[in-house]
């Protein structure tokens, strides 16, 4: 997937504002387009009125509502991109597994998928047909929004530390003790949720979004030989079927510097940063190629508007204008986060002419 430009769709002529996607295809922008992990969700007070005492599946259920929350963040921010409001274990729901968000705990299945027994319960199925909920969510945001619309997709990996242990250690333990004990059970895991997780974010495209972003959210905890022999293979399968589709992607990991290079040969037409990485070095490191996305460290938008300000100047001063840069955090915005804080920081970063930030760049 190296040293090719990603194969995007023309930009759809509803979308007004489309910075990001130009960021997507590395062309040079006078400003950097900016969206944020977790930007619908707890810092905002409307969004407690608006989930009531349901549960993020629950919500994700009502396309309506979910779209409405979707939406919520244009209302604080003038961010460039509108991330779908679901869950990564709403694919569970695809594959009729009941699964449930438990304070704490996150994903709750009803039991584990750790042997031939339980995971021969697992039967294909279409996202279409049993995910419509999502389609008809994404939809609704095509008609009524003039910026792009993110989906995303649960890496396989992160999937499996909520199916294969129950309760879900801190380290992974149980997941990494079943990767390295059954490797034959293991492929079959992964390779069930590599080809659903393929079809999930093309009909999601299908059915309004312009980008997928694919999360390994514990991907952070393994050493970095298990993920390029247990790990690597399945999310490179996914990245190439989407771009084999005309998929734009955004492939993202926290937790390990030491995976990134892996990370990128896995794919994406943009390599996600966490904070844990300079990103100019990072960006040496995923190729000329490629664009990054981030990588803001989210507790700096908790000491308020100077410092969040200054060290989002310091990302945008290491860029240097370079195209193909997505502003972000690192992970995702803190429930205590202050939104007049990220609004602070969405302006100064469209206020920062790229342009000069070029000129100055000593490459």
């Amino acid at each position: 997937m190296r040293g090719r430009r990603p194969t995007l769709p023309p930009t759809p002529r509803e979308i007004m504002n489309d910075r990001l996607l130009r960021a997507l295809r590395r062309e040079p922008l006078d400003t950097t387009p900016v969206w944020f992990m977790r930007q619908a969700g707890r810092s905002l007070s409307r969004y407690h009125e608006l989930k009531g005492d349901r549960d993020l599946l629950e919500v994700t259920r009502d396309p309506e509502l979910a779209a409405e929350i979707t939406m919520l963040p244009l209302e604080y921010f003038p961010v460039d991109g509108a991330v779908l409001y679901a869950d990564i274990s709403t694919i569970f729901l695809g594959a009729g597994i009941d699964v449930s968000i438990e304070k704490g705990l996150g994903p709750v299945l009803p039991h584990p998928y750790n042997d031939a027994r339980t995971i021969g319960l697992l039967e294909p199925f279409d996202p279409r047909e049993t995910l419509d909920f999502v389609m008809e969510t994404l939809r609704i945001l095509k008609r009524r929004l003039d910026i792009p619309v993110l989906g995303f997709i649960g890496a396989p990996f992160t999937l499996m530390t909520y199916m294969v242990e129950s309760p879900r250690s801190r380290e992974r333990a149980g997941t990494k003790a079943f990767m390295w004990r059954e490797p034959e059970l293991w492929d079959t895991l992964m390779s069930y949720w590599s080809e659903h997780l393929i079809k999930f974010g093309v009909a999601q495209v299908e059915a309004g979004a312009s980008v997928i972003q694919l999360f390994d959210s514990w991907a952070g905890s393994l050493h970095p030989a298990d993920y390029r022999r247990s790990v690597m293979p399945y999310n490179r399968r996914i990245l190439e079927g989407l771009a084999a589709a005309g998929v734009p992607t955004i492939n993202f990991a926290t937790g390990n510097p030491a995976l990134l290079p892996h990370l990128a040969q896995s794919g994406g037409d943009v390599i996600g940063l966490d904070w844990r990485v300079e990103i100019g070095e990072a960006w040496d490191i995923v190729g000329a190629d490629r664009g990054v996305q981030g990588n803001l460290d989210p507790v700096s938008l908790l000491a308020g508007k100077d410092v969040a300000i200054a060290r989002a100047g310091e990302i945008l001063r290491a860029v240097g204008g370079r195209p193909g840069h997505i502003f972000n955090v690192g992970h995702g915005l803190l429930p205590q986060t202050d939104p007049d804080v990220v609004r602070a920081v969405v302006d100064y970063v469209h206020s920062v002419d790229l342009a000069e930030l070029r000129a100055q760049s000593p490459g």
